[in-house]
């Protein structure tokens, strides 16, 4: 499964870059493989993100807001959930990952 990080590119929130940097800088930074999937720009991206966040994430008025993060169909969460999985370091469970590292290191 790869792990899908929905953004918006062009928001004009500064709270959603900020959350959306953070997570894609702790994937980079621990090398865990994922792809970005941009909302702004791919209108039944964003649809399919909308229909697969569960209700209760949903807020009272309006959509979800970016970064929703997904591994393959099954979502994971939204920046609360993740930075609450960074604070308990249970990162690779919350992202449905398997415990062995997802980059080879036994060339150290």
């Amino acid at each position: 499964m790869v792990i899908r990080v929905y953004i918006a590119s062009s928001s004009g929130s500064v709270l959603v870059k900020k959350t959306q940097q953070a997570i894609v800088g702790f994937l980079e930074a621990n090398r865990i493989s994922f792809e970005e999937v941009d909302i702004t720009s791919m209108e039944d991206e964003r649809q399919w993100m909308y229909r697969n966040i569960p209700q209760e994430k949903h807020p009272e008025k309006g959509n979800p807001l970016p970064p929703q993060i997904f591994n393959g169909q099954e979502y994971c969460g939204d920046y609360e959930d993740f930075f609450l999985s960074k604070e308990n370091n249970t990162v690779s469970s919350f992202l449905g990952l398997n415990s062995h590292p997802s980059v080879k290191d036994s060339e150290s």
